[in-house]
């Protein structure tokens, strides 16, 4: 006899493996300036150690929904904790830039594998009761939710003088947590027969409404990543806290995924999208127009911009392309990581350009590090402004598809 699916510990495990994810982003963050200084790396250099971060999630999130019916999600979470555990040790002990690359990597391995399981397995869990967009949003509220309790953690332990080391090992203790309530568990299997059948989720990529998301997924993880990674070097000299600045942003974006269901009832999936494109395009230009308490602001409305985007993107390749499985979902946040880590080291140059350039004509200390900081967010404010084109034909689009699917419906129904 199968052992009871515990769905409620399952979804547990993965909120905490998620914040095992966001301690790894929210500390690296808080010691990035440290790591620069101890080890004399440039920001092109801190871009790369980054990018390993972004890079390595993206080749165990496809790879892992490519053998997600075959290995099985179990082991892939076994390894998952195997790769965290591996990473934050080696970073710890890292004499150089080298050991810095690989570590970070480690880590973005393990962070692949936590997303490549856990969505498939929530959408598999909660499908029948129509709750995905619910609890997809409150597994992903603990992204933002991890990064406030990491940058605090990292604050705090900073003003006490407590090492970077130290810091990261902080990230361990979600892991462990995580490898316990995963322990022994049976996952759910896919409900659909295509959605079992890798064929059947390869020929559901070629929907196009996958397309689409798949593209613009590669803008929606940049808006977000790019500049929460970057936050404490551009907003160094603005006159509010980097730090703070970061636990402000995942703070709103925690409380507001914690609602993403309701929010989807009211606007629906596309118009959720496109009120965020314009939100996070604002957001990004008050970054780089205000400084002192008017930073605080300008994170505000950024939060509530980006909040939505990776769980609502998910949720509608759950809802719209159901058949791509697990595979398809694990594409699309593969592409969005995968794209954050090629522009990581383009923003570390963008930076390092406008403080050669602006340096050379005269600015000096905080006046040259703030100009250099909002001449940087000018340019990532690009990525949100494309999207909400984008977003605005999703929108006409699937409110056309969505009205013939109505009429469908009423027509099936007998009179």
């Amino acid at each position: 006899m199968k052992k009871q699916i515990d769905r409620k510990t399952l979804f547990l495990g993965s909120c905490f493996a998620l914040i095992t994810t966001a301690f790894s982003f929210s500390i690296r963050a808080g010691i990035l300036p440290v790591l620069g200084a101890q080890f004399g790396l440039t920001a092109e250099q801190l871009g790369f150690i980054n990018s390993m971060w972004f890079l390595g999630f993206p080749i165990t999130m496809v790879l892992g929904g490519v053998f997600y019916n075959t290995v099985g999600p179990k082991r892939i979470m076994q390894f998952a904790f195997i790769v965290h555990t591996l990473g934050v040790i080696l970073t710890i002990y890292a004499g150089g830039y080298i050991l810095l690359l690989i570590s970070t990597l480690l880590i973005g391995l393990g962070n692949g594998c936590t997303e490549a399981v856990c969505n498939p397995m929530i959408a598999d869990s909660y499908h029948q009761s129509n709750t995905v967009d619910k609890m997809l949003g409150r597994f992903h509220m603990w992204f933002p939710g991890g990064i406030v309790l990491g940058s605090l953690i990292s604050k705090f332990m900073t003003n006490l003088s407590l090492g970077w080391q130290l810091q990261m090992w902080v990230v361990i203790i979600p892991a462990i947590i995580y490898a316990l309530l995963f322990w022994g568990q049976r996952f759910p299997e896919p409900k659909m027969e295509e959605m079992r059948s890798l064929k059947g989720n390869i020929n559901a990529l070629r929907n196009p409404v996958f397309i689409f998301l798949f593209f613009c997924f590669t803008l929606t993880a940049t808006t977000e990543f790019g500049t929460e990674q970057w936050v404490k070097v551009v907003l160094s000299a603005s006159g509010a806290s980097p730090m703070l600045i970061l636990a402000l942003i995942t703070g709103v974006m925690a409380v507001g995924r914690f609602f993403a269901g309701s929010v989807v009832k009211v606007l629906g999936q596309p118009g959720v999208l496109l009120i965020g494109s314009i939100l996070a395009t604002i957001g990004i230009y008050m970054f780089s127009s205000f400084t002192g308490m008017l930073g605080y602001l300008s994170a505000f409305v950024f939060a509530v911009g980006v909040c939505y985007f990776w769980p609502i993107m998910i949720g509608t390749a759950a809802k719209r392309v159901p058949k791509s499985g697990a595979l398809g979902l694990s594409l699309l946040g593969g592409v969005g990581m995968f794209s954050t880590s090629i522009f990581q080291p383009i923003i570390g140059n963008w930076i390092d350009t406008a403080r050669t350039t602006y340096s050379s004509m005269g600015l000096s200390s905080n006046k040259l590090e703030l100009t250099v900081g909002q001449v940087t967010l000018s340019k990532m404010a690009f990525f949100p402004l494309i999207l909400i084109v984008l977003f605005a034909i999703f929108y006409v689009w699937q409110r056309k598809s969505d009205n013939r699917a109505k009429g469908d419906i009423a027509r099936s129904i007998p009179i």
